[in-house]
């Protein structure tokens, strides 16, 4: 059986992917979520059923049971929590924090981050927006709108951002598009494949692929 570690990660892998996406999470979504060959990610699958974890359509998609569910939520709570704390304490900027995470969350007792919780002041959501489960696995009912989605015209505000790309988290921050911004999309070119918008009366253009990555909620 894989380790306690993979395990989890594999778990928060598939959580993480039907998060940001209505579409079935298959063996090939999770093999590059996680950088591994298909033939490696079946396997562990198939380990992750016969545990009872997960369920699998031979060919199909992969969910998580209950069992898997909390063990999944779990990890993702240390992980956002470990984030928000790299952050707000040590001075990570929101593009440093994803990888120590993945590793920390490993390392931390559950008593660890429940004291971190507390020491944080019970924080909801991370540095990038997500919604940290509670230690009940409860989440917010929450109702976002990715920005390459949004009307020309409107104005919203970023509400959480995609964190496996330091690069796009980099960009954003020099561009002023951080969590809570507001902007105005002022044109969607999509002949092109760009996004204009209207951030601090700046102009700025972003890829559409970028722009997905971006969930918003009305300003």
């Amino acid at each position: 059986m894989a380790t306690e570690s993979t395990t989890q990660d594999y778990l928060k892998a598939i959580w993480n992917a039907a998060e940001w996406s209505d579409a079935p999470v298959t063996v090939s979504v999770l093999a590059s979520r996680l950088a591994l060959a298909p033939s490696s990610v079946s396997e562990l699958v198939r380990k992750l059923a016969d545990s009872g974890l997960v369920t699998h359509v031979k060919y199909g998609s992969i969910s998580l049971t209950d069992e898997g569910r909390v063990i999944a939520l779990a990890t993702v709570r240390k992980h956002r929590l470990v984030e928000t704390f790299l952050v707000e304490y040590l001075g990570y900027g929101w593009d440093e924090v994803h990888d120590e995470a993945e590793v920390l969350e490993h390392a931390v007792s559950d008593e660890f981050v429940e004291r971190l919780a507390l020491k944080l002041g019970s924080p909801t959501h991370d540095p990038h927006g997500d919604p940290i489960p509670a230690a009940d696995g409860t989440l917010p009912v929450e109702r976002h709108l990715p920005l390459d989605q949004v009307a020309e015209g409107v104005r919203v505000r970023v509400a959480r951002v995609w964190d496996d790309d330091p690069e796009l988290l980099r960009h954003l921050a020099e561009v002023s598009l951080q969590i809570g911004a507001e902007l105005t999309v002022r044109a969607r070119r999509a002949v092109v494949g760009v996004i204009e918008l209207d951030v601090n009366g700046a102009t700025v253009t972003l890829g559409l692929p970028a722009a997905s990555q971006i969930l918003t909620a009305p300003a």
